[in-house]
């Protein structure tokens, strides 16, 4: 399986499509790679050999991989066709459910990816505030040329949010200071950049590792009623794995657009972009179309995972799951003497190690792979993690923080190339 990710990097940029699926990211020259089929939560390898998958990047299939109900349903579309001259009707009928999950809301469009439905809300944000074009952002957005530009007026804007040393080569630099960023929790930068930035658009995720702190959310929408600014939630990873619809739900504040997608077609590419009637309506006054946005597949894949979350609870069911996690992180780490920090959204538990994290991160998904456990220091909690799974992994995860325990010298008795150091992506 090495001989084809040396092959890849010669044929394609950087290796794959997704930096954080790169191997590099996990277990340099040992990680698997590429999988053959996958099932539930398990892969299997070019070599048929069989892995259980605690990691679940990047919080795509919340129903588990290969969900029969969900693939059935896909199939049968498949066999009426994915793509005609005419519409698919899906679109009309997945606009629908949204907007009754989202009564605050008054239209919807529909992407496929999640840089992509970022990039849509902004375009329609500056076209709906033309006056103030400016953007104060808050959290990881994606790749785009609006959120990358950041970085142009201080090369260490994004470290803070994805890593150290993003290049940007290609960015247009007339975007200088166009995109402004604040801290999460900190509501006084913000209104500072409104206030002096030419603000129009508030752009940020409303959780993901760290909570808000009294008030914070409340803030931040008396503040963008009072500058006139555009607020949009990006919730393409907390969305629908913490209640049906955003986190902000938990809340009590609505923004003017927010953005779904991961979780919402379970592997499936569907991303959406559901915004109230007054600041959607800009869409009629500037360009944007593509042509797999129409495809079918995506549509349907949205609508019966939706159905499926309404009928089984997946979101509180998930939820549970990860605070179980958390706590067993905390027990294990506890009887080992073993000082770790765990974070993140239920849904999405993580830990690290208070010294040497990436190293011993590294280690462990060593030690873990080693019993046929893909694992590091993050889980995107699906339904197929059952309560056998986790007895599984949290036994095999006790025997490497017994090891880790007993490390005095991490240079002489761990001898792997340390892994990449991974996107925070942090709010």
């Amino acid at each position: 399986m090495r001989k084809y990710w040396l092959k890849a990097l010669k044929l394609i940029p950087s290796g794959n499509l997704l930096y954080s699926k790169r191997p590099e990211m996990f277990l340099p020259n040992k990680w698997p790679t590429y999988f053959k089929k996958s099932k539930d939560c398990y892969l299997w390898d070019l070599k048929n050999k069989k892995y259980l998958d605690m990691i679940f990047a990047v919080g795509t299939n919340v129903l588990g991989y290969n969900y029969k109900k969900l693939d059935n349903r896909i199939k049968q579309t498949i066999s009426y066709g994915n793509m005609s001259t005419l519409n698919s009707y899906e679109e009309v009928l997945l606009a629908e459910e949204l907007l009754k999950i989202n009564k605050w809301a008054g239209k919807v469009k529909f992407a496929r990816s999640g840089g992509e439905a970022n990039s849509i809300s902004i375009r329609i944000a500056r076209a709906y505030n033309k006056k103030k074009q400016n953007v104060a952002a808050c959290g990881y957005h994606g790749w785009h040329d609006w959120y990358l530009s950041s970085n142009l007026s201080n090369k260490e804007n994004l470290d803070y949010y994805i890593s150290k040393n993003i290049k940007i080569n290609g960015v247009n630099k007339k975007l200088k200071n166009t995109v402004f960023l604040f801290r999460y929790n900190d509501h006084k930068r913000l209104e500072y950049l409104l206030k002096y930035k030419k603000i129009g658009i508030i752009k940020m995720e409303v959780e993901r590792n760290i909570k808000p702190n009294k008030n914070f959310l409340e803030k931040v929408r008396k503040l963008a009623n009072k500058y006139k600014a555009v607020l949009i939630f990006d919730e393409c990873t907390s969305g629908f794995r913490q209640t049906l619809g955003g986190i902000h739900k938990n809340y009590n504040v609505n923004p003017d657009i927010i953005t779904y997608g991961k979780a919402i077609g379970n592997g499936y590419a569907i991303t959406a972009i559901v915004g109230n009637n007054k600041v959607m309506k800009a869409c009629d006054e500037t360009f944007i179309s593509s042509t797999f946005w129409s495809e079918r597949i995506g549509l349907v894949a949205a609508l019966e995972t939706i159905k499926i979350m309404k009928k089984e609870k997946i979101w509180k069911k998930i939820k549970e799951k990860g605070k179980y996690i958390k706590q067993k992180w905390k027990e294990i780490a506890k009887k080992h003497n073993l000082e770790i920090e765990v974070f993140g959204i239920d849904s999405i538990p993580q830990f690290k190690f208070k010294k040497n994290n990436n190293i011993l991160k590294t280690f462990l998904t060593d030690q873990m792979l080693k019993k046929n456990i893909l694992a590091n220091n993050t889980i995107y909690v699906s339904l197929a993690h059952k309560k056998n799974v986790l007895e599984r992994y949290f036994n095999e995860l006790d025997k490497v923080f017994l090891k880790i325990s007993k490390i005095k010298n991490i240079k002489t008795q761990i001898k792997l190339q340390e892994a990449h150091t991974e996107i925070k992506r942090l709010n």
